[in-house]
């Protein structure tokens, strides 16, 4: 019989004021002294041995009842009735209930069971039994307080509500929020999914490439700059994985993948983060067609993972990740939604005209190229267009000039062999067949450079001539893909923002 099967929650919850929450810390310190005067120090305890956990207890309870286990865990209700009592505690697994009393462990030890707080950690032995009405319960013979907590945890009725304050305090939010423990034990299977995958499935290697650079390459990203007091020389952090993983393709690792933290000085919102994981995996000798697979593979075996179905459910929609996925091009996408056949313009001047017409910014658009002015018009005007790119589908056909690493196509070398993959009308993936041309590679960058040096585009992607001197050493023919995992983990999990699947999120520091 837990509190929770007992016990209603109170009409009217009563709020501790500030003072209320100092005396209440006041008097666990004091708890404290009185235990350490006693020699019972909780923080002189090293180590407990731990021999099963709830769940697995629950679940086996044919096989355990009778036996006697070790648990350690966190009290999360407690009452007490005269010389018996039962209290709840919180592990790995979750929660389960325990009955002491007071002739089983000792009339001193239950004195100071009785002085134990919600919050608090302890050890205990006992035997697995279940009460009069059927809940498995652990009979306990010894007790061993392991962690004094001098701090009170929220109201158990309400949990840890403020949104703000679970970000802030994710150890209580864990604590108090048993969906969240289960959002970031879902991420962790994900991207044990996706390893499993790209090392099972496809014989890629897992490596690790620098996280400070001097150049600021892979993506078209403002980065985060640090400054190195030895060197003497600013450096980035990294706003992608591609480059270092393409240069061990040179190298001859034919298949190698990363999964890391990135960093983009961007905006935020409900997608975006300013520090965010990303997993970017490279294949000689494969092509765009290969990388598209490969992605649907790794959604599909993910979702099979968490929700043992292919059907993502996320909000009131649903999406279907069995292969193969829809596709669709970014150049016919944007002539159906705006009215201009951009497969009839050839020149800048025309594309221009017609952008110009249909409402963009002329300031903007007249530094505009054709590519650029078409991939501009699909982010301004489709993107958002609602159940367009629900998808899940692949979107292709992205112009040369925002897309400089990417291979051009052999059919209309204005575009380039490049996907990026949209679920909810979010971009989840971006992947191409790897340009590996250095000199063409060359005049890119250079491109990029000018349009950075002239402020025509601070996000443009800067020269790195290392790059183009592995190019020149040689790179087979080669497919990459990026997921933005974060992305991932929200659709599995039915999250609402990237927050909620980020364990410590960057926030603003709280003001004093």
């Amino acid at each position: 019989m837990s509190t929770e099967n007992n016990q209603q929650a109170p009409a009217e919850e009563h709020i501790m004021t500030e003072e209320e929450l100092g005396e209440q810390r006041q008097i666990r310190r004091n708890k404290l002294a009185d235990l350490r005067a006693m020699g019972r120090d909780p923080y002189l305890i090293e180590t407990y041995d731990v021999t099963a956990h709830s769940m697995d207890i629950k679940d086996n309870y044919e096989a355990m009842e009778d036996q006697e286990v070790s648990v350690a865990g966190r009290i999360m209700s407690k009452r007490v009735m005269g010389k018996a009592a039962f209290f709840d505690i919180l592990d790995k697994q979750g929660r389960i209930q325990c009955y002491v009393r007071r002739d089983d462990i000792g009339t001193d030890e239950y004195k100071l069971f009785k002085t134990y707080d919600i919050g608090d950690i302890v050890g205990l032995k006992g035997i697995v039994f279940k009460t009069r009405t059927g809940e498995v319960s652990i009979h306990t013979n010894e007790l061993t307080l392991l962690c004094k907590s001098l701090q009170v945890l929220p109201d158990k009725w309400s949990g840890l509500q403020d949104v703000d304050m679970r970000y802030r305090q994710r150890y209580v939010d864990l604590i108090m929020n048993r969906d969240v423990r289960d959002t970031f034990i879902k991420r962790a299977k994900i991207i044990s999914k996706v390893r499993e995958v790209l090392e099972e499935d496809y014989g890629f290697l897992e490596v690790e490439t620098p996280v400070l650079n001097t150049i600021a390459g892979g993506a078209n990203a403002r980065p985060f700059i640090t400054h190195h007091n030895s060197l003497d020389i600013d450096l980035t952090l990294r706003i992608s994985l591609e480059l270092h993983l393409k240069r061990l393709i040179v190298g001859g690792l034919d298949r190698v993948y990363e999964i890391g933290k990135v960093f983009r000085n961007e905006g935020m919102d409900k997608n975006h983060s300013p520090e965010f994981t990303s997993m970017e995996c490279y294949m000689a000798y494969g092509n765009l067609d290969n990388m598209m697979e490969l992605m649907e593979q790794i959604v599909y075996k993910c979702a099979m993972e968490i929700n043992g179905s292919p059907i993502i459910k996320y909000g009131d929609k649903e999406f279907d990740v069995t292969p193969p996925w829809n596709k669709m091009d970014m150049t016919e996408t944007v002539s159906k939604i705006t009215g201009i056949d951009f497969s009839k313009i050839d020149t800048d001047e025309e594309a221009r005209e017609k952008a110009i017409a249909y409402g963009m910014d002329p300031a903007s658009v007249n530094k505009w190229t054709r590519g650029k002015i078409i991939a501009e018009m699909f982010d301004d005007y489709c993107e958002d267009v609602p159940g367009l790119l629900d998808g899940p589908c692949f979107l292709t056909g992205h112009p040369v000039e925002v897309s400089p690493l990417a291979k051009k196509d052999p059919a209309d070398p204005r575009i380039t062999r490049r996907f990026e993959a949209y679920i909810n009308g979010w971009e989840i993936s971006n992947a191409f067949s790897e340009l590996n041309d250095p000199i063409d590679q060359f005049e890119r960058f250079a491109e990029q450079q000018r349009e950075l040096d002239l402020g025509l585009d601070d996000e443009a992607h800067p020269m790195d001539r290392d790059f183009v001197n592995a190019l020149e050493v040689g790179m087979p023919p080669t497919g990459g893909l990026g997921i933005g995992i974060d992305r991932l983990v929200m659709l599995l999990t039915d999250s609402a923002t990237i927050r909620d699947v980020q364990l410590f999120p960057t926030m603003k520091p709280e003001s004093k």
